[in-house]
């Protein structure tokens, strides 16, 4: 989806997509599509952003907040947002009446491998955070997640129980350690993390996390490359269970800035 003309016809037969989907294998409540769903990955999509950029109320909004008012879901999607004379990386969620709850616009902007973001987009300035049938659910953006601290301040400070890890993850020299870095940030901050990257044959392994795996409870993948529809039920004391088993949050000293030795005092 290099154009305009291409995204919106992309964004139609997505959502037609997911509709099927949720048709054949049942209803559900949130919806989640990967960075940037609407148009491709690439530089030469890039620098057309003044063509096919969209404003908070464009064509993936239009598209997704019909299918979430027909279905009564809310729906989590990837765009890239153009406003204040500027291009971001955006997730938009939009709830089941159809309207537009939030946004979030990606805060770390990666810069190697495949990706070149800093030459065409601005880096996001606030966090979003919403719920679904009572949990707090917030949006990250593909290297996000290498930056601890975003995950850990929206489970200390905003209380949220499932990270959405909405990716891009080309398969260049960083694809092989993705895996590691969501297994981390779901366990050391008992949530669930659904991370989930772009289908295609430079795409794919997307993964949901559980607040605590072992050798018995492993991640659910996803296929290699093909693109895919998985369904996952959450329960709170899948969450509750792992945080009063493993206390991570609670052992946690209130200050590692200052003199550890005083600190034991």
């Amino acid at each position: 989806m290099t154009t305009a003309a291409e995204r919106d016809a992309h964004l139609l037969t997505s959502a037609a997509k997911v509709r099927q989907a949720i048709a054949e294998q049942g209803d559900v409540d949130l919806v989640v599509l990967p960075e940037l769903s609407s148009i491709d990955y690439s530089r030469e999509t890039f620098s057309r952003l003044d063509e096919i950029g969209e404003e908070l109320d464009g064509p993936s909004f239009q598209a997704w907040s019909a299918l979430a008012r027909e279905l009564a879901i809310t729906v989590v999607y990837g765009f890239p947002r153009s406003g204040e004379g500027c291009h971001h990386i955006a997730m938009g969620v939009v709830g089941p009446d159809g309207t537009l709850i939030g946004h979030y616009d990606k805060l770390h902007l990666a810069q190697y491998g495949a990706s070149m973001e800093k030459e065409y987009y601005t880096r996001g300035d606030h966090l979003c955070v919403f719920k679904v049938n009572g949990f707090k659910v917030a949006p990250i953006i593909c290297y996000d997640i290498r930056i601890p601290e975003l995950s850990r301040t929206l489970v200390l400070n905003h209380d949220v129980d499932l990270i959405l890890h909405c990716g891009a993850y080309y398969r260049d020299d960083s694809f092989a350690t993705w895996h590691h870095f969501a297994m981390a940030r779901a366990i050391e901050n008992q949530v669930f993390f659904s991370s989930l990257n772009r289908a295609g044959v430079n795409y794919g392994n997307s993964l949901f996390c559980y607040p605590w795996m072992d050798g018995n409870i492993k991640p659910e993948t996803f296929p290699d490359r093909d693109e895919v529809f998985k369904r996952f039920t959450l329960d709170r004391a899948t969450l509750l269970k792992a945080r009063r088993d493993y206390t991570f949050l609670k052992d946690r000293l209130p200050d590692y800035g200052g003199n550890l030795r005083n600190l034991a005092k």
